[in-house]
């Protein structure tokens, strides 16, 4: 019993203790929360904490996950699966996909589709003396500069195309490590991009769909996985040909999402794990600061193309919010609800393109999935919902940063 109580006392001055904890800042400051860590210890197994009854430890957990709904706080959540192999299985057993409760908690849920009703709203911070893009969690940037990182994404211009290499930290954008989660590559002309996610985002890929890329340390890669890429979108902007005023038109071919996703009762794809399985191992929280070893999956220099098995179905496209011309203000102008303060040629709505055989509703034809806008000098905001996820959206949006001449 007194061990039992030291236990809860331990959890409730996690909650509170807010900034006074200098390794707590830190590590508030990491990406969403860590898929994998090192291998528990004997100590660990068999302490105390991985001996509660599983009653009494699926309560503890369901009153912390109900309690800590935001950012930092909500770092306690991944604190409790962090602790042992049995606290992580009850963890990720309460804790449900952002489809499911709207809330991101660990790195998974980046790539998982957000909710159906209300968008999640996010930020992103363009660095153009590093060529660096930093995906954040809230609405707008805070004074405190102590917002969530989610997502990071490198601009590396090479020959005949340009890559944006997409990364779980800001400092780590190596395609051996285990942070690396996908990358965009353009053409040369800027106007086609193919966005490319480090896993099979569904069952249906086939394996002809991988390269593997030869240009990595053997010791830098898991021996159980292939070193390799998976084709999983394109986005295509139109040539403005006539140079004539206006926004530009864009179209996104989702080949990981069908078409039935946004259909009634429809469902769309949803990874449980990273390759490297949260389930198999795990590794203390790393903050933004510092590199994780670089254990994961590399970056293919060939692209794929991705081959589906005849139940895959169409894939899900989407186009562009076509604009009104205001008299009065001599612009196109979007309803943005407010996200979107400054005019750009980068602010866009994305909704779906469909077919009148495809049975979609009007509601759902008229829903806004993705969209991006400027409110401040290299200051963009980011909202996106089902069918997409939060990676999905990121690339998608980073599309809109390389020059198109050739479409303005």
């Amino acid at each position: 019993m007194r061990e039992l109580k030291e236990m809860k006392d331990g959890i409730g001055n996690i909650s509170k203790r807010g900034g006074d904890n200098k390794i707590w800042r830190n590590r508030t400051r990491s990406h969403v929360a860590p898929d994998q860590a090192a291998v528990e210890s004997e100590f660990t197994e068999q302490s105390p904490w991985a001996n509660l009854p599983p009653e009494l430890l699926l309560d503890i957990i369901q009153r912390v996950e109900e309690s800590e709904t935001a950012w930092p706080a909500r770092a306690v959540v991944v604190f409790c699966a962090a602790v042992c192999r049995s606290w992580r299985d009850i963890t990720k057993e309460i804790v449900k996909t952002p489809e499911q409760c709207g809330r991101l908690t660990f790195p998974i849920s980046l790539k998982q589709p957000g909710p159906r009703d209300a968008p999640i709203q996010c930020f992103i911070r363009r660095d153009r003396a590093t060529s660096t893009y930093l995906l954040f969690y809230g609405l707008v940037p805070s004074e405190g500069e102590n917002d969530k990182l989610l997502l990071a994404a490198r601009k590396v211009r090479r020959a005949t195309c340009t890559d944006f290499v997409i990364s779980l930290v800001a400092d780590d954008f190596s395609r051996a490590s285990n942070t690396y989660v996908g990358k965009l590559r353009s053409n040369f002309l800027g106007t086609k991009f193919t966005v490319f996610d480090s896993q099979p985002p569904c069952d249906s890929m086939s394996p002809s769909t991988i390269r593997s890329n030869r240009r990595f340390h053997s010791k830098q890669v898991s021996p159980r996985l292939p070193a390799c890429n998976y084709s999983i979108g394109t986005i295509t902007y139109e040539l403005n040909v006539l140079r004539t005023r206006g926004p530009r038109r864009m179209h996104c071919i989702l080949h990981s999402i069908p078409v039935s996703a946004i259909q009634e009762g429809g469902t769309a794809p949803t990874p449980s794990a990273f390759p490297q399985s949260f389930d198999d191992q795990l590794s203390p929280l790393p903050s933004s600061k510092g590199k994780e070893p670089a254990t994961g999956t590399s970056s293919p220099s060939l692209p794929a193309t991705p081959v589906f098995s005849p139940g895959a179905g169409e894939p899900l496209v989407l186009k562009n919010k076509a604009p009104r011309w205001h008299e009065q203000l001599q612009c196109w102008c979007l309803n943005f609800k407010g996200r979107v303060t400054v005019a750009s040629v980068k602010n866009f709505q994305l909704v779906a393109a469909v077919e009148p055989s495809h049975n979609i509703s009007p509601e759902e034809q008229e829903k806004v999935t993705l969209q991006f806008g400027k409110i401040g000098k290299d200051i963009f905001t980011m909202d996106y919902r089902y069918p997409l996820s939060a990676f999905q959206a990121f690339a998608i949006c980073l599309s809109s940063f390389d020059t198109k001449p050739a479409c303005e």
